[in-house]
């Protein structure tokens, strides 16, 4: 059903009329009269005008089905509209999670007798996010009068992890490099395969040295081996409390996913198998490992279940211990946490420790810029300079417990968001040709 109402022209005129009415009623009490006829005027000048407005025809409303979090999604609306509107408007009625305040607004523009616009979604969480309603609205030619239509959508927006590094242009040079190329290839003179022997050369790594061999043909040899593939790397999240905080508008979750799972389609290239792990309070996810490129699609989905638990403090113990029994071999475990307290951090330090004796360990953060923004700024009152002694007070204990961590034998990466991703494939490439993940 279509509604008529009066425009925000209207209501300025009444606003400004209002002031002339009084005057007239303090003034010339004997022609007041004269302000009831012309609200009467205006009101049929309304109905007049929203009548010239026209009626609507068919419309549409497109957007994907499928999205990525913080990253833009375009929803165009179009509307057939007969008669002489003067301008057309529309507003999209959605999930929070799709636009602040769970609206999206868009000023139509007429392009050959169709009134069309797009906007741009950017979606700060992931999940499904229902598109409720269609608001839309058109005047009449003179301004005065609109007509207004509510339309049910009953549709439905999924919100995937953010993929776009693996999209990325450096990623894709990478792949197609040699070392980790789109055909699987053998690499030898690392790993732990044995190959063949070789004539040592000035800048072979003397670790490399088969002495034995050296000795029998009098001259020095050097082992090339074949690098190990089929390597487990396991990709664990931290769910709880700390990383749903957000940084630039998207949880701290959201940024360590698409960095995983950016490093996972790397090491399945490589050969290697990857699985993710995800926990709070207790562990909420355990995908099994999978070892195509293919069958990437699927850790894109467990990661699609990594929910948000707000309110939830990690227990390490408890997911660590877990973790570490389902692994039958050594493993590499990415860990993507971060830590707001110092006990927290200390029941994560001796978890982390009993997990490092058995398996390679590397301990993901992310960079934490208001801190450092708090610590740098030039302090203008007394409140910039507490805010700056606490900041750096918070930035001092967590360097602490990194150190600590990397005195116990644990890989740590702490990086801004947007590099993160190819943070962790680098230090992944590094313990992979140090032969450091098989052991």
């Amino acid at each position: 059903m279509t509604a008529l109402l009066p425009t925000i022209r209207t209501a300025r005129i009444v606003a400004l009329a209002a002031p002339l009415a009084l005057a007239v009623a303090l003034l010339a009490p004997q022609a007041w009269l004269a302000v009831p006829v012309a609200a009467g005027v205006l009101l049929v000048l309304v109905l007049i005008d929203a009548a010239r407005a026209g009626t609507l025809g068919e419309w549409t409303i497109a957007h994907d089905g499928d999205v990525e979090i913080g990253q833009p999604a375009p929803l165009s609306v179009s509307a057939d509209i007969t008669g002489s509107p003067g301008a057309a408007r529309a507003a999209v009625s959605l999930d929070p999670r799709l636009a602040p305040g769970g609206r999206a607004d868009l000023a139509l523009q007429r392009k050959q007798e169709v009134w069309t616009a797009q906007t741009q979604l950017v979606p700060q969480r992931r999940g499904t996010a229902p598109v409720d309603t269609l608001w839309l609205a058109w005047d009449g030619p003179w301004g005065l009068g609109s007509r207004q239509q509510r339309i049910a959508l009953e549709r439905e927006i999924r919100v995937w992890p953010d993929l776009s590094p693996i999209r990325s242009r450096p990623l894709q040079a990478l792949l197609r490099d040699a070392e980790l190329g789109l055909i699987a290839r053998r690499r030898r003179g690392e790993g732990t395969q044995f190959e063949a022997l070789t004539e040592y050369e000035a800048g072979m790594d003397k670790r490399r040295i088969d002495w034995n061999a050296s000795a029998r043909h009098a001259a020095l040899y050097a082992r090339e081996n074949e690098t190990e593939r089929n390597n487990q790397i396991v990709f664990a999240f931290d769910c709880g409390q700390a990383m749903c905080e957000p940084i630039d508008g998207v949880p701290r979750l959201d940024r360590a996913i698409s960095a995983g799972l950016t490093a996972a389609y790397v090491a399945l290239k490589g050969g290697d198998r990857a699985m993710l792990f995800g926990f709070a309070r207790r562990p909420v996810l355990a995908s099994p490992f999978v070892g195509e490129t293919r069958a990437f699609a699927r850790l894109q989905q467990a990661a699609a279940g990594l929910d948000y638990r707000q309110g939830e403090e990690a227990n390490y113990t408890l997911a660590l211990a877990t973790l570490s029994a389902r692994l039958k071999r050594r493993s590499l475990v990415v860990l993507f946490s971060d830590f707001s307290d110092t006990t927290a951090a200390e029941l994560m330090i001796e978890s982390l420790g009993r997990l490092s004796q058995r398996h390679a360990v590397v301990f993901v953060t992310l960079e934490d810029r208001e801190l450092a923004q708090f610590t740098n700024a030039a302090p203008d009152s007394v409140d910039d300079v507490a805010r700056a002694v606490t900041a750096d007070a918070l930035s001092r204990q967590r360097q602490l417990v990194l150190t600590r961590l990397r005195r116990m034998g644990v890989d740590v990466i702490e990086a801004p968001y947007d590099k993160l991703g190819f943070a962790v494939i680098d230090r992944y490439l590094s313990l992979r040709t140090q032969e450091a993940i098989a052991g």
